[in-house]
């Protein structure tokens, strides 16, 4: 497996490869990968002829007050976990390969970015919309994976996509969770052993919401309702969100008559925490 540290790198081999008639997928992510990662990986692999994996913690998608510096890294597993699962490129840039001191230009868009996270994170998809059109640009992958647990992310990408007439498919991948129900993060490695426990508040709170629909409520705000309420019962728990939009466009949505993303964003002492399902 390749190490690639520059663009020109990752260019060069892209090149010969598609010289070859052959097909590459890519998956981006900010690195300190788990078993959600390595699904999309797998997916990647036995989807396309080569796989290039992106580990960049995007400094742009970042606020200030939020945990650029402190956000978990180990390359060392990034790179065994990517050869093991059979990706044939890890693509691991320094911030100033990818933005320079002459770097002005940004990919911006609005209204699938307005509502749920973007609410409280205001600049965080101008940063992902920019790096993953970067990423993009450098990989010229066929088929491009994201996962579901970050479904706002997925649908802002796969409008971009779209609107930029892009020349790849944009694959989302499901949510994976510990056995307990917690949905895989890079972030839960924050929690405390007594906030690890409390987090299953928000699986829990999401099995509800499901359970609800499945069982016949077509009434969005009694399902928000109901999750909201299980969701403050955990004294650790700080809720940033309890939403319900619609799954094409993210506009806040009131009734289950139409594909919907319920979503949530929850946090666990200082540790933010996000969860979703799609339901029709």
């Amino acid at each position: 497996m390749i190490l690639a540290r520059t663009v020109k790198e990752v260019k060069d081999q892209v090149r010969e490869w598609k010289k070859q008639g052959l097909s590459v997928g890519l998956v981006p992510t900010m690195g300190y990968l788990h078993e959600g990662h390595q699904s999309l990986v797998k997916r990647a692999v036995a989807e396309n002829d080569k796989v290039v994996v992106s580990v960049f913690v995007n400094p742009i998608q970042f606020a200030p007050n939020e945990d650029l510096e402190t956000y978990p890294r180990d390359l060392e597993a990034d790179c065994a976990l990517c050869e093991s699962t059979g990706a044939a490129m890890v693509f691991h840039p320094e911030p100033d390969e990818m933005y320079g001191d002459d770097f002005t230009t940004f990919v911006d868009m609005t209204g699938v970015t307005k509502e749920l996270c973007g609410k409280s994170r205001p600049t965080h998809f101008r940063g992902v919309c920019t790096v993953v059109n970067k990423l993009f640009n450098i990989v010229t992958p066929d088929k491009a994976y994201f996962g579901q647990k970050d479904a706002q992310q997925l649908a802002v990408i796969r409008r971009m996509v779209r609107n930029l007439n892009m020349n790849l498919e944009v694959v989302g991948c499901p949510i994976i969770r510990e056995a307990d129900g917690l949905a895989k993060s890079s972030r839960n490695t924050y929690l405390s052993a007594e906030e690890r426990k409390a987090a299953l508040v928000l699986s829990k709170a999401i099995f509800l919401g499901e359970k609800m629909i499945k069982d016949g409520e077509r009434d969005g705000d009694k399902v928000l309702a109901a999750m909201t309420q299980l969701i403050e019962s955990e004294p650790l728990a700080k809720i940033d969100y309890v939403e319900m939009v619609k799954w094409d466009s993210i506009e806040i949505h009131h009734q289950i008559d139409c594909p919907v993303l319920i979503a949530i964003a929850v946090y666990i002492g200082k540790t933010r925490l996000i969860d979703n399902f799609i339901a029709e």
